[in-house]
């Protein structure tokens, strides 16, 4: 049975032990989930539940929260949930939900040459395009076709029709499990396609993006709205966008196409359980019928040894599969 509360004084003894004192418990002031169903937290509307589910009251309460963590306990940091398969037996560990929280959007400076936007981890990856045309920057507007939030986008160098989010990124704002939170350059990241890495540091603190700033070039609004509408009209009408899906699943190959591949194996509308190949866009698989996190988990792998068996290419998935496989209980 899901329990939802507060974490303040008047429901400390909830978490003793979980954290390290009531006194540094009674300070965060954000919202703890117990069995909180990652289905409801996953554009594929599937998946088990998270043992807790923590919903920080801004950036300061995130820092406060990660300290008091047991330094054996897992973290799992969500937005949207768009690029997300969680298995059906659920996450032990802890899921951090910064959507809407992690929320700042500002204009930092501008002049005749360009400008520098600030969002934070938990804004939707469209409202950063929307944001900068209405003042008048230009750059950004292939943001509005990635449909997840700027944390994500920063961790998986996210992108679409040509461009990617680290080429607009001047610095990005970081938290370490420590809570310690520090503003980094481009330079100490291997980025490269949907994906990016920490070069070698000297400690082994783990770290989460929570805000971008994003550099562009001075445009003219009506002409950055044009280019949102043009590309929004090309992803409804190739995208399968009337299911629940998690866009696509594998990144495409060096000189080739994940989707193009996948189709000409035949396996659109291929089927496991309430999955599908999607008929519209191969690279997409679709919940058409209550699917299990397993059944679009084997679907994936199904998907992989076709393609690897009649091409010789090797697809890799673009979707971080997490948890533990089993009953969703």
């Amino acid at each position: 049975m899901k329990t939802v509360f507060q974490i303040d004084k008047w429901n400390v003894n909830r978490l003793t032990g979980f954290f390290s004192s009531e006194l540094s418990m009674r300070l965060v002031r954000g919202e703890m989930r117990i069995n909180e169903p990652m289905s409801r937290h996953t554009s594929w509307r599937a998946g088990g539940i998270a043992r807790r589910y923590f919903i920080p009251a801004d950036l300061e309460d995130l820092g406060l929260f990660l300290q008091q963590l047991p330094v054996d306990e897992p973290v799992y940091m969500v937005g949207l949930g768009s690029n997300l398969l969680v298995r059906d037996g659920g996450l032990s560990g802890t899921v951090i939900a910064v959507h809407a929280r992690l929320n700042d959007l500002q204009l930092m400076r501008q002049d005749s040459e360009c400008g520098l936007i600030y969002a934070g981890a938990g804004v939707a990856c469209a409202k950063v395009a929307r944001f900068a045309a209405v003042h008048q920057l230009a750059g950004a507007e292939f943001l509005a076709g990635i449909p997840g939030t700027v944390g994500g986008a920063l961790a998986m160098n996210a992108g679409c029709y040509g461009a990617e989010t680290w080429e607009i990124i001047e610095q990005v704002q970081v938290i370490t499990r420590s809570g310690k939170i520090s503003v980094q350059s481009p330079g100490v990241y291997e980025i490269g396609y949907r994906s990016v890495q920490r070069k070698a540091v000297s400690n082994s603190d783990s770290e989460w993006f929570v805000g971008g700033y994003f550099r562009l070039k001075t445009g003219d609004e009506a002409v950055s709205r044009q280019k949102i509408r043009q590309l929004l009209t090309r992803r409804v009408q190739s995208q399968p966008l009337n299911k629940p899906n998690a866009g696509s699943v594998f990144r495409n190959p060096p000189g080739d196409h994940a989707a193009r591949l996948i189709e000409a194996c035949g396996l659109k509308g291929m089927r496991v359980g309430g999955a599908m190949v999607s008929t519209q866009h191969a690279n997409f698989i679709v919940n058409i019928a209550n699917a299990s996190a397993t059944d679009i988990e084997t679907l994936i792998m199904m998907v992989q040894e076709k393609v690897k068996k009649e091409t010789g290419v090797e697809l890799m998935p673009e979707v971080h599969i997490i948890g533990k496989t089993g009953s969703n209980a």
